[in-house]
């Protein structure tokens, strides 16, 4: 079954631009169907430790395949040029604070570009990467600014902490097979991520006629609480599908290019889980 996600998706098409759906066979369908076959409704792919050593003999930089190496490469690259537009969103959150607002837009549509690309653009991703680190590091001081009002100090790092924890006990996790990535499980993220989304969009709206205090559903005592820590479980157990379309793009052969798009998928959950924690943290910072 193809993917409805245009991410995902995206991985699946063979090289010569004809849609995986459209029935071929060869490598460049079989290299696609692993890439990023998370958080669909995909027939979910057995895999197996043992099955890894076989497919590390045949990669690295000599054939041109996909290796856990270059992810990991091409993800710290990413958070570089996070941590460089964080600098830059920060710094100038007081004095043009249009700057960090305006990205989250351009951020947004850098997002849709990468996902719905054909053929992933190293370009694209760094751009995504840097503008989200201006608008994060806006938000963050944003939020920071509010946190202290209520005399309460921190925040932003407790919310880094909180991401670098979730991400280490997501991967732990993944790697013992306590939780296992199969078909019902990305059934099941799949509809929570729906619902989810429905949500936020309605409290969005609601949150404009003043529910909440501004906060929408979030801010409506202990059931936003609750909202935002279902938004930080959800994110922190889509690190997971992370993980399996990483581990599957390298045991189906997929190409070295194609770790930028996964890397791209990991930062995009990793910013979201950050952002949750960050507003459950500040609800929490303003309660008597």
């Amino acid at each position: 079954m193809q993917s409805r996600n245009p991410v995902l998706r995206r991985a699946t098409e063979t090289a010569t631009g004809r849609p995986a759906s459209s029935g071929g066979a060869g490598f460049a369908y079989d290299e696609g169907r692993a890439a990023y076959s998370q958080a669909t409704g995909a027939a979910a792919v057995a895999s197996t430790v043992d099955a890894v050593p076989s497919i590390y003999d045949t990669a690295g930089p000599d054939t041109g395949r996909l290796t856990i190496d270059d992810v990991v490469v091409k993800t710290a690259i990413t958070f570089v040029a996070v941590l460089i537009g964080a600098v830059i969103g920060w710094s100038t959150a007081v004095s043009m604070p249009w700057l960090w607002i305006a990205s989250m837009f351009v951020g947004l549509g850098l997002g849709l570009a990468n996902s719905f690309m054909k053929k992933v653009k190293p370009p694209l991703v760094l751009a995504y990467a840097l503008v989200e680190g201006v608008f994060l590091g806006g938000i963050s001081y944003a939020y920071n600014q509010m946190a202290i009002a209520n005399n309460y100090y921190g925040i932003v790092q407790q919310a880094v902490l909180g991401t670098l924890v979730a991400f280490g006990v997501m991967l732990f996790l993944y790697k013992t097979g306590i939780v296992k990535v199969n078909g019902r499980f990305k059934a099941v993220m799949m509809a929570a991520l729906i619902s989810y989304l429905l949500i936020g969009v309605v409290s969005f709206v609601a949150a404009m006629f003043g529910v909440g205090s501004g906060w929408g559903f979030y801010g409506v005592g202990g059931i936003g609480i609750l909202l935002c820590v279902a938004g930080v479980g959800l994110a922190s157990f889509t690190l997971m599908l992370d993980f399996e379309a990483i581990s599957q793009a390298v045991q189906q052969g997929a190409p070295e290019r194609e770790s930028w798009r996964l890397a791209f998928g990991l930062l995009v959950t990793l910013i979201w889980l950050y952002l949750e924690l960050l507003r459950l943290i500040s609800i929490i910072s303003g309660r008597d």
